[in-house]
């Protein structure tokens, strides 16, 4: 007999209409998850490049704290020299809210005028460049009979006592290169002026005779001659014929002799490339300079060979602004503000524009006085022009986010003289 097998109703097979539904509904839910991953996913890239900006600012703001602190070191040569002059110098752009932003141009860039320059002013290693006594023609010691007047431009050096060797004449010119800035400070610490040597040192008997442009009357230089911006007192872009304030306030001298100092120096410099305007230290300042685009904050310094050395501290800078607190000799007190540009410097806070005539409390470019050092870094992270890319800033409606940091630091051997 034929037995009848039935199939039971669970191994039965979806139909094409549950089949069609399941598959809607997996659609519906799989375009939901990824809709949720990719706002998950642009929520992470924003988080990652924040964080990126961050660390590379808290790195920048670091490299810059710890070389201003040693601002103004090397120079205590001997117990009869109780301060430094000079720690730093701060040249400031003038920037207006159509000059530092460029509107045109794809994608928006960020010029010079955006940016400050600091130089730390430091010696160099006085193992390898020792300090040496000015003096004169004679090659006596006399403070009085042996000077050396920078207005002639030149000046002659005795040779230097290093561990208890006396060096040899062209041992100690080979010190001193074309294209050096050496400092002229009196052994008080008390007057000074800088020199840019046109020539390598030379040896003339038992002396060495430095070659430089002369000075002005006043012990002041021409920017070309003082690119430190030390003594020149106009460094600003903006404000090339201001004075530098009257004699009391700016120790410039032009005679040194005896017991006086020649300094080579050794600067630390930051500086923001970013296409035309740009530093001269920077190696591209052309209208197709890839910094316009990147503007990138970096660290200048020679090495012991006088080759410069530049690195790279920060990429996607888009502005630097410096500004100093300064001792006021009136009263013997810091003024608390913290001010900039450096030609607006006036010792009272609450008198602006500093009066129109010089008079003591006038402290033109007095970088003798800036005590304590205000540092603003703005950075960004790297545009993101895909269409992909939904966010943009509330600054200027670009898709890159912005972030900014500031940092006091009080340098320790500029305030050894406050007593």
């Amino acid at each position: 007999m034929k037995k009848t097998i039935k199939r039971s109703h669970g191994a039965q097979g979806f139909t094409l209409v549950e089949l069609l539904v399941a598959m809607g509904i997996f659609l519906i839910v799989s375009s939901v998850a990824f809709s949720l991953f990719n706002q998950q996913q642009t929520s992470a890239l924003l988080l990652r490049d924040q964080a990126g900006l961050n660390l590379a600012l808290r790195n920048a703001i670091t490299q810059m704290q710890v070389d201003i602190a040693n601002a103004g070191s090397g120079y205590y040569q001997s117990g009869n020299m109780p301060s430094w002059p000079v720690g730093v110098t701060i040249v400031n752009t003038t920037m207006t809210s159509s000059s530092c932003y460029n509107q045109t141009g794809y994608p928006k860039a960020f010029n010079y005028q955006c940016f400050d320059q600091l130089n730390i002013i430091a010696a160099a290693d006085p193992n390898t460049f020792p300090p040496v006594y000015v003096t004169n023609s004679a090659g006596g010691n006399s403070e009085t009979a042996n000077t050396s007047n920078t207005t002639q431009g030149y000046a002659y050096v005795q040779l230097p006592v290093v561990s208890g060797t006396t060096w040899t004449a062209a041992q100690t010119a080979n010190e001193f290169k074309s294209g050096d800035e050496v400092l002229f400070v009196t052994n008080t610490g008390q007057q000074f002026t800088t020199a840019k040597l046109t020539a390598n040192a030379s040896v003339v008997g038992s002396l060495v005779k430095l070659t430089f442009n002369a000075t002005n009357s006043d012990g002041t230089n021409a920017p070309a001659n003082d690119p430190l911006g030390i003594t020149t007192c106009n460094n600003e872009n903006n404000n090339v014929n201001q004075p530098c304030g009257t004699t009391s306030t700016q120790a410039f001298g032009i005679l040194f002799g005896g017991q006086d100092y020649v300094i080579k120096i050794n600067p630390i410099q930051y500086v923001v490339c970013a296409g035309p305007g740009s530093s001269s230290l920077c190696a591209d300042t052309s209208s197709s300079s890839p910094d316009i685009q990147n503007p990138k904050l970096y660290r200048f310094q020679k090495n012991t060979s006088g080759t410069m050395q530049s690195s790279v501290v920060m990429d996607q800078v888009i502005g630097l602004r410096i500004a100093a607190a300064l001792y006021n000799t009136s009263n013997d007190s810091s003024v608390p503000t913290y001010q900039y540009p450096a030609s607006t410097w006036c010792s009272d806070p609450s008198t602006s524009p500093c009066p129109s005539s010089p008079v003591d409390e006038r402290l033109y470019y007095n970088f003798t006085t800036v005590r304590s050092i205000r540092i603003s870094l703005i950075g960004r992270t790297v545009p993101n022009y895909n269409a992909s890319y939904k966010f943009r800033n509330t600054y200027n409606q670009q898709p890159y986010q912005i972030q900014g940091m500031a940092v006091v630091v009080n340098p320790r051997n500029m305030s050894m003289n406050d007593q």
